[in-house]
């Protein structure tokens, strides 16, 4: 991959595949620019909602940087690619944490690193607990939020980022690979089988969402971004942690950016705080999930398919409005490959 330029004051995000510039490396003080014009005038955009809409750009830009360093290393190792014809226009996008994943996966992850020394144990406790108690309301508490954003951006300021890539790959071999979901992972293969493109969408760092969509032969990840200098994490996030509207900014902007059709695409997330971006999308299903969303599903006529039993699983069966559009997906690519060659 060819060096890139980089200009003082400029950002880097770097991950498992090199330093790559981020086009929103101005974007603190973009940031603040808006909150400027915010104050100035009492119809515009929250905070949050800023926060949230740059933390969506910055996922997309990071989530494709990555995808076509991987393509790109596929390449140099000649790596055959898949005789799948490719459906252009839609996609999934999967929630990762009681979703694709048992559980929260940045607390996989922090049990690896507490393994390893890293920070404290009752660290991982306290992180838990919040776990716990999201789990029991339904509910994020803000306070929480904010306290485990402070605690996780300490932990990696200062240190390379291509050491997060690495220590993500080794705990999701020993810890997450034993908690994915098979029911969902069977859905996510049914789209890649009928040539979609497929997206984790989740608020862990990109660098660990990454490590998850390239072990399960995903399309990539778009996940919270952390802001990187010379290869060496500010302790910083550009924007926000990709949560709630900052997931449904990243989801439309990746599909301006890939030419996708959001009618033709499909969701799914465990959580009512993703209501957001289930609702962009032609599809939604809800995984396993919470109360509230159960609710919204049931009152709009979303698919709900629940893994958490096993008289559940054993019943679970491609939903048939995702079915009819992936296979409606394959037949047109197929059909479009057929023309193609008579053309030719």
């Amino acid at each position: 991959m060819p060096e890139s330029s980089k200009e003082p004051g400029t950002g880097f995000i770097a991950g498992r595949f090199g330093e790559f510039p981020a086009r929103w490396g101005q974007g603190l003080q973009d940031l603040q620019d808006q909150f400027t014009r915010i104050t100035r005038s009492p119809f515009g955009p929250s905070e949050e909602e800023v926060r949230a809409n740059l933390a969506g750009e910055a996922s997309a830009d990071a989530a494709l940087a990555l995808h076509d360093a991987e393509l790109a290393l596929r390449d140099d190792a000649d790596t055959p690619t898949p005789a799948v014809p490719r459906d252009l226009t839609a996609a999934a996008f999967f929630d990762v944490d009681n979703t694709m994943v048992q559980g929260a996966s940045i607390v996989h992850f922090a049990r690896g690193l507490a393994a390893r020394k890293y920070f404290k144990t009752s660290d991982l406790v306290d992180m838990a607990w919040k776990q716990v108690k999201f789990r029991v309301t339904g509910k994020e508490s803000h306070s929480d939020m904010a306290s485990g954003k402070e605690k996780a951006l300490s932990f990696i300021a200062g240190r390379p980022t291509a050491e997060l890539a690495a220590l993500g790959e080794e705990i999701y071999d020993e810890i997450i690979a034993d908690k994915i979901w098979p029911g969902t992972r069977a859905l996510a293969q049914m789209h890649l089988d009928a040539g979609q493109q497929v997206w984790l969408v989740t608020a862990t760092p990109v660098e660990l969402a990454q490590v998850i969509a390239k072990r399960l032969g995903l399309t990539g990840a778009l996940g919270t971004v952390a802001e990187s200098e010379n290869g060496v994490f500010t302790g910083r996030l550009v924007g926000d942690i990709l949560h709630g509207l900052g997931k449904a900014h990243a989801v439309r902007t990746l599909a301006i950016r890939e030419g996708l059709n959001l009618k033709r695409c499909t969701a799914y997330s465990d959580s009512h705080n993703d209501v957001p971006m289930l609702s962009l999308v032609g599809t939604a299903v809800a995984i396993n999930p919470d109360a509230d969303l159960r609710e919204v599903a049931k009152n709009r006529g979303w698919e709900i398919r629940d893994f958490r039993t096993g008289r559940k699983a054993a019943k679970v069966g491609v939903p048939t409005a995702i079915a009819l559009g992936a296979a409606g997906g394959a037949a047109a690519a197929v059909l479009s490959r057929k023309r193609e060659a008579k053309a030719s």
